[in-house]
């Protein structure tokens, strides 16, 4: 099954559409956006590992909820369009809105193919239920900032790598 995602170009700005398949194939640039869910008191941050199914990163850690950018969608929606399906976590006209804490740009490699992305990075805070999308995700878990730096001193932990890129802009 296709799907089509948002295509940018190298400076951040959307230009079109094109397959999934195709932008990763051919290492597009295009978007993805995430959410860092924090506890509410702020000591632990949400940590998960993907499906070994995952078309990209599979099998690996992140702190991250997220996903691709659709076309003419904006990263925040995304942002929480992907929290809600990743992790059931579902973010109210009352709620507090998303905190932006990052973009970068990511040029980096997967699976011997280049791989191009822009990130846009939120922080929400909750301590409610979570409730794991199958296909994602495997397993998920509660670490302070300390717990997920002491993973990541590991070089050869899989963490996704884009998100490993921003970590020192993610955690306290």
């Amino acid at each position: 099954m296709s799907e089509l995602i948002a295509v940018y170009d190298a400076a951040g700005r959307e230009i079109g559409a094109e397959d999934r398949a195709v932008v990763y194939a051919q290492g597009i640039w295009h978007a993805s956006a995430g959410v860092l869910v924090r506890s509410r008191d702020g000591d632990r941050v949400y940590v998960h590992k993907r499906t070994d199914t995952k078309a990209v990163f599979a099998g690996m850690h992140d702190c991250l909820a997220g996903g691709v950018v659709g076309p003419g969608e904006d990263p925040a929606e995304a942002a929480l369009r992907e929290l809600s399906e990743e992790l059931g976590i579902e973010v109210g006209p009352h709620d507090e809105p998303p905190l932006p804490l990052v973009s970068a740009a990511w040029d980096g490699m997967w699976a011997g193919k280049p791989m191009r992305c822009h990130l846009f990075a939120y922080e929400v805070r909750y301590d409610g239920p979570i409730r794991h999308q199958p296909e994602e995700i495997v397993d998920g878990w509660w670490w302070t900032d300390d717990e997920l730096r002491a993973h990541l001193a590991d070089p050869d932990w899989p963490f996704v790598p884009d998100t490993r890129e921003m970590i020192p802009d993610l955690l306290r």
